[in-house]
């Protein structure tokens, strides 16, 4: 459907050629996103995408360096309502995921048009809700407040806090409270505290960002943030 006497090379798949960053074709009046680009993929990122293209067209319309993209924009925000109020759940469940009902074989495999996927009940689905460990909210130290009471580590349902010696990264990974096996995921080390000069270590492989570490800090030294990424847009 794309003409092919415009001046856009075609690929893959025969797919337009379009340069991943720009999102422009070889024909630098045109761009591509979406499943035009790179065949079937979600609508998020195909949103994303049109946003990409419009700060290219954008700056092409000026004058400007397409490739001289604007930074996202990031930042914390702490959900901290109260003394002991938070703008979020923080239950712990040890659920595991719920298996969604289905319709029975007999009936669904007799008729192509009813549905497998029965969904939750209300019950259910707030179960399930229960499970969620606050992903987007980020638990934040700050070693001036600490005074190595170690409550948090004392409440932490599943052992992601310790305060150790330092030492090499070899040596810690071993000495946690949990040992910390996933070479992939970096530990949080503070800074050397004032009382003892220990350090805090979290591992964050086993945070369920269920913020007990924070309602149990008498100084405020953890707080649990709401973190937003977002990338720049042109409206």
């Amino acid at each position: 459907w794309i003409e092919r006497d415009i001046g856009i090379e075609f690929g893959e798949w025969d797919m337009p050629v379009v340069d991943k960053v720009t999102f422009q074709s070889t024909n630098p009046k045109i761009f591509f996103g979406g499943d035009a680009a790179w065949g079937p993929e979600n609508i998020i990122w195909a949103a994303a995408h049109a946003h990409q293209a419009a700060i290219s067209i954008n700056k092409l319309f000026n004058g400007e360096d397409i490739y001289d993209r604007p930074e996202p924009e990031s930042n914390l925000v702490s959900q901290k309502m109260g003394v002991h109020e938070w703008s979020y759940d923080n239950d712990i469940s040890q659920a595991k995921r719920f298996i969604v009902p289905h319709a029975d074989q007999s009936i669904s495999l007799k008729d192509i048009k009813v549905e497998v996927e029965l969904g939750f009940d209300e019950k259910q689905a707030f179960e399930e809700a229960q499970r969620c460990l606050n992903c987007d909210v980020q638990t934040v130290f700050v070693e001036d407040l600490c005074i190595e009471c170690d409550a948090c580590e004392d409440i932490c349902p599943t052992d992601c806090i310790n305060f150790i010696d330092n030492s090499t990264e070899e040596d810690i990974r071993k000495n946690l409270r949990v040992p910390a096996l996933n070479l992939d995921q970096d530990l949080l080390v503070s800074e050397k505290l004032k009382q003892t000069q220990r350090v805090m270590i979290k591992d964050e492989d086993v945070c369920l960002h269920c913020g007990l570490c924070a309602e149990r800090c008498p100084t405020g030294a953890w707080d649990m943030q709401t973190y937003l990424y977002e990338e720049a847009k042109i409206y």
